[in-house]
């Protein structure tokens, strides 16, 4: 078994604090949409301000109506974050693994550029994909942890 790097720790939590601000976000315009008609709650000069005659201004009809698209779009960030909760990037004895479908021999990579590991965390693999052209791979500590001994064992490879 090679090196592995898996997710990382700033992905997910980026992932985590999107989706409870979406949720937070659908928590204070259902309040405001819905709960501010009556008298007890705290917001109800909000109800005042834009409800006249019965009828709700473009505010209050976004208020009412965007709370389930905020959450729908915070289950698609959980959903992300389970769908990558496993990924790992790989450093085997014959390739570099990124995903099932995506796999970059030693043999063909052709140069590594690891001019702003140290700085920004990110080096930028260039291969030859297997049509025969020149691609470049940026992968970053933003993406994956552990990145030092993958970086490591690929300069090992090809040198």
């Amino acid at each position: 078994m090679g090196i592995e790097a898996p997710i990382s720790k700033f992905k997910k939590n980026g992932l985590i604090l999107w989706m409870v601000v979406c949720i937070g976000v659908a928590i204070i315009f259902a309040y405001d949409g819905y709960l501010s008609k009556y008298e007890w709650s705290l917001r109800h000069s909000f109800y005042e301000k834009h409800v006249e005659d019965g009828q709700p201004d473009d505010t209050m009809v976004f208020n009412q109506k965007s709370p389930p698209i905020f959450i729908a779009v915070a289950v698609l960030f959980g959903v992300k974050l389970y769908l990558i909760r496993n990924k790992k990037l790989i450093a085997d004895e014959n390739e570099l693994i990124i995903s099932d479908k995506e796999r970059i021999s030693y043999d063909s990579i052709q140069a590594i550029d690891k001019t702003y590991f140290k700085s920004k965390g990110r080096f930028v693999i260039t291969y030859k994909d297997k049509n025969g052209r020149e691609a470049n791979r940026k992968i970053s500590d933003r993406q994956y942890d552990n990145l030092e001994p993958i970086l490591d064992h690929l300069v090992a490879q090809i040198t």
